[in-house]
């Protein structure tokens, strides 16, 4: 695998992500911000964080594959959510914790979380992007 995770000493360990992503690999994967559009465009889940981020982190798993990829060779997971506040982290993580279920891969929190004031369309409450890394 090309990417490692940790935690240094001397920083804190937060249980849902790591501080450093240590990269080794030759071939850079960028996948674009992902939202909760199903294969036709359609808004999946409006009004529904969780469903949101279950949706995108999906979306962000077929672009993965396409690439030859999975979650495993993430760097860098950016997720920006609209109207951002510590009370919707349950919501966030119930999301992850489903599309980690489906993808059947270890749940992958968000090195960068970013609370933004909208999205592209009005309807999306979540956007996931991933930088990936392979031998």
């Amino acid at each position: 695998m090309a990417i490692t995770l940790v935690n240094p000493d001397g920083l804190p360990k937060i249980d849902v992500y790591r501080q450093v992503s240590i990269a080794t690999g030759s071939k850079l994967v960028f996948i674009a911000g992902q939202v909760a559009w199903d294969a036709e465009g359609v808004t999946v889940g409006e009004g529904d964080l969780a469903t949101q981020v279950e949706r995108s982190y999906l979306n962000v798993g077929t672009a993965l594959a396409e690439a030859g990829a999975s979650f495993d060779d993430v760097a860098k997971l950016t997720v920006y959510v609209v109207d951002w506040t510590p009370d919707k982290m349950p919501l966030l993580l119930e999301g992850v914790a489903r599309a980690s279920a489906k993808l059947g891969t270890t749940p992958i929190a968000p090195a960068t979380l970013i609370g933004v004031a909208t999205l592209d369309v009005p309807e999306h409450l979540v956007e996931v992007e991933a930088t990936a890394v392979l031998d």
